[in-house]
């Protein structure tokens, strides 16, 4: 027999059907259970098998299943409802809450540069928290009508899938994504072109086609350095995400930063507002600096003009999470580079100095911040640590004071809620309480909601939970090539009336996934209390590099196969986006046990609170804003540890406690009815204050309207007349710096030692501009709560008015402090830069105190 060749046979979708391509190329589907629906009830076991991936079901699909779908009434008339919805949706004029809010400014677009997308486990190119939270930013973002884009690499291997064999050690397995098979187009030019990049790296040029994927109303590209005319290891150069060394790292942010400003621009696209997910695509502002250098803007001009549009999002209080290059790597990568900028070595690699302990550093978070006028963590502890963390850039300004804010992180309430839930709510709640999910209002329909009908609507999801998961370990369980024996364990793991606790997250050491594997003794007579057990189902990946992260998950392993504990701990492998709906919908309670300060926000927590699991967890990232006493609980206190084994004893003490005394009992606790009517109040208090406050809806328009608007105004105006408001304040700076040695600040009177609230105190100061101008100046009395070296809290900041003039060219403040309450304060006077011009007050990094 001689074989020819092969032929791929795709079904045709009949005419009456055909805008199902539409539907499935567009992740829209993906928050909209209707659209899903449409699919599944088709054929439910395809659909669970090509992983609820709408492309992949209509290349799957036989012909006669779409043919009769095309005469089945019934089902036409949902798909014309679901299209309807889909259209009206998309139509240019809809009334978006931007459009309504915001349709009189001027068309803008903002441009949004992330590492990772978590869209969809279809489209696995995501490891963690920071992909989930950029793809709930971009639905979101759609939702609500912005002007937005989004910018990143899609990866045709993604992220691994997670093995864990017999001895409980993680595998990764890297699998190529067909790009027939999943939401992605090609990316056109304006002239109907598909879009083809390239970037000069070492020795080499690299080139990068661009795919669309669309996300609601809003598209987001994705460069693919995999094509011919690339070296092998270049066409491995996006391949993975988080692989590789440090050249393979510094080499995909050359590509993700300075290549995403050349797909854009491909793409006749002009952002005026540019907004960098963490410091991975921080090479692209210098990107936008050299355009503007090479159409004759000097450098500093660029500097600031660049600066005044641009918005960094910092997601990391760990140290490690901060990439940073040597700088012989920086030159080998930038040599020419920096002429291209217009300057030298040294200043451009003092753009991103960062001196360690090993010798100076370029870091990529410090070029963020340098080269952006907004800063912004993702939690209100989060903000005072990245404060506290690069407070040597602003030298001499108080910690809460340093120019980064926050911006608490929330989740996509269509992409979490389980479908039970929002029919629950579809019942109970106003009916557009989908558009309004960020206002408590919304939610307080809620107490109408029977108890019956509540406990039903968790159990029926926790029951689906415990399937899902007996079915992942009987597979897993398969693989590793067991008997009828074991495979029977697998079907009978979790006990759906038991209480259950759920832990799932990216497997990193200071998330202590172990700690309440402290004392195993006490933890096993909780869990195997045969009157009231409790179970535990874990989850999560460690990064394949990660040793210690890896170390955990099979202790975790080895632990869920003690004879004792079978069936009460389980571990699920492969976590994706469909393990962690499964998860957070259907335990009782959502355990988090970060090292606190190290949780810079998690989103977790909040998808299982809207889900209504009560968070049982550390005081750190959201949690610490989200826990009111009522609505779930605390592990451990508000506070700091001489060491981290002492912290660790405390909270798993914590942890063994509140679950004997507290959560155990009221869980068990059931009426006549067999309801724990004391349960579902925190139940009800998760959904109602953790529904609107940490929302997705609520963190976009947080962003518009602090960050978003704000960076519209002031990129527009220093690009404005030929950028002279840009050129004037790169001067202007040029001109305190050089001259800022010369500035000199006295007191003239003193603080007095003691003073009675409401006392009037003056105080006065004596200035020396020195070669700069008093109006180039501000001087202020800072008052504050005490804390030795600095403010405990934000201070207040009181002008002092300029008196005489003295003539050696200096000229007497004074200003006046009355306490409104007792206590020991701290008082300082202090001169400052001040310029109209400047986003923040405090961005030169220049003060000088009496």
């Amino acid at each position: 027999m001689n074989i020819l060749g092969h032929i791929a046979v795709f079904p045709k979708l009949p005419a009456a059907i055909a805008r199902l391509h539409d539907l499935a190329f567009n992740l829209w589907w993906s928050w909209n259970p209707a659209a899903q629906s449409l699919f599944s009830s088709l054929d439910e076991e395809l659909w669970r098998a090509v992983n609820q991936n709408p492309v992949k079901f209509l290349r799957s699909a036989s012909q006669e299943l779409l043919d009769q779908a095309a005469e089945d009434q019934a089902w036409l008339t949902r798909f014309a409802a679901v299209m309807d919805d889909f259209d009206a949706y998309m139509h240019p004029q809809a009334n978006t809450w931007y459009r309504r809010t915001h349709g009189e400014s001027e068309p803008a677009t903002i441009a949004y540069f992330s590492a990772e997308f978590g869209l969809h486990e279809a489209l696995p190119i995501y490891s963690g928290g920071l992909g989930i939270l950029s793809g709930d930013h971009c639905k979101e973002a759609s939702d609500l009508g912005l002007p937005f884009v989004g910018v990143g690499f899609l990866y045709p291997q993604g992220y691994f899938t997670q093995r864990i064999p017999a001895n409980g050690q993680q595998e990764a397995i890297y699998e190529k994504i067909d790009f027939s098979e999943v939401p992605a187009t090609p990316a056109l030019d304006p002239s109907g072109k598909p879009v083809l990049i390239h970037v000069d790296l070492p020795g080499r040029t690299v080139y990068a086609k661009v795919w669309r994927i669309q996300v609601g109303r809003v598209p987001l590209y994705l460069m693919d350095t995999d094509v011919e005319r690339n070296a092998p290891q270049d066409r491995e150069l996006s391949a993975r995400l988080y692989g590789g060394d440090n050249e393979m790292r510094i080499s995909q942010e050359f590509m993700l930063g300075i290549g995403g400003v050349r797909l854009l621009r491909a793409l006749g696209l002009n952002p005026s507002v540019w907004h960098m997910n963490e410091g991975h695509s921080a090479f692209l502002n210098l990107e936008r600096i050299r355009e503007l250098v090479e159409q004759g803007i000097p450098f500093d001009t660029g500097v600031e003009t660049v600066r005044a549009g641009s918005i960094f999002t910092t997601h990391t209080p760990v140290p490690a999470g901060h990439d940073a290059f040597a700088f012989e790597l920086m030159e080998k990568f930038f040599w020419q580079f920096w002429g291209r900028l217009g300057i030298d070595r040294e200043r451009f690699l003092d753009l991103a100095r960062h001196e360690q302990s090993w010798g100076p550093q370029f870091s990529m978070t410090v070029l963020a911040f340098r080269l952006s006028a907004y800063h912004n963590g993702v939690s209100e502890l989060h903000g005072h640590v990245s404060r506290e963390m690069w407070k040597e850039m602003w030298p001499g300004t108080p910690v809460e004071q340093v120019p980064i804010t926050h911006i608490t992180n929330g989740v996509h309430t269509g992409t979490w809620l389980a479908d039970e839930l929002r029919d629950l709510y579809n019942r109970y709640l106003q009916s557009d309480w989908l558009e309004e999910v960020d206002d408590p209002a919304t939610w307080e329909g809620l107490a109408s909601v029977p108890d019956a009908e509540l406990w039903a609507v968790h159990n029926q999801r926790k029951a689906k939970m415990v399937d899902f998961v007996r079915d992942r370990v009987s597979r897993q369980f398969v693989r590793h090539g067991e008997g009828p024996r074991r495979l029977a364990q697998a079907h009978r793991l979790l006990d759906p009336n038991a209480l259950t606790l759920g832990f799932a997250r990216r497997f990193a050491t200071y998330k202590r996934a172990t700690l309440i594997f402290r004392d195993m003794e006490r933890l096993k007579r909780l869990l195997t209390d045969p009157e009231r057990p409790v179970q535990i189902v874990f989850a999560g990946k460690a990064h394949p590099k990660d040793e210690p992260g890896k170390a955990l998950i099979q202790r975790i392993y080895e632990v869920s196969q003690d004879p004792e504990l079978i069936g009460k701990i389980v571990f699920v492998e492969n976590y994706d986006m469909n393990v962690a709906r499964h998860l957070i919908a259907g335990v009782d309670v959502w355990l988090n046990t970060p090292r606190r300060p190290y949780e810079a926000s998690g989103t977790s927590g909040q998808k299982a609170a809207l889900s209504g699991a009560p968070n049982f967890s550390i005081l750190d990232g959201w949690w610490r804003e989200g826990y009111d006493g009522t609505n779930g609980w605390a592990i451990g206190e508000e506070r700091e540890y001489k060491d981290t084994e002492t912290q660790d004893e405390a909270d798993a003490l914590s942890f063994y406690a509140t679950m004997e005394d507290v959560i155990v009992p009221l869980f068990y606790d059931r009426g006549a009815d067999g309801i724990p009517g004391g349960w579902l109040t925190p139940m009800r208090r998760s959904i109602v204050t953790c529904g609107p406050g940490f929302s997705m809806r609520r963190m976009v328009k947080e962003y518009t309207e602090r960050l978003y608007l704000p960076a519209l105004g002031t990129g527009r105006a220093a690009s404005a007349n030929e950028y002279a408001e840009a050129r004037a304040l790169a001067e202007w700076k040029r001109h305190v710096r050089d001259s800022w040695f010369s500035v000199n600040l006295q007191s003239v009177e003193g603080v007095p030692s003691q003073a009675q609230v409401g006392d009037a105190l003056t105080l006065s100061a004596r200035l020396w501009p020195g070669r700069l101008s008093a109006d180039d100046l501000a001087v202020e009395i800072v008052v504050g709560s005490d804390g030795g070296s600095d403010f405990t809290d934000a201070p207040t900041v009181i002008p002092m008015q300029a008196g005489e003039r003295h003539g050696d060219g200096s000229l007497d403040f004074v200003g006046d402090l009355s306490p409104r309450e007792s206590g020991r304060l701290a008082v300082g006077i202090r001169v400052r830069p001040q310029h109209p011009g400047m986003v923040h007050p405090h961005e030169t990094g220049l003060a000088r105190w009496v």
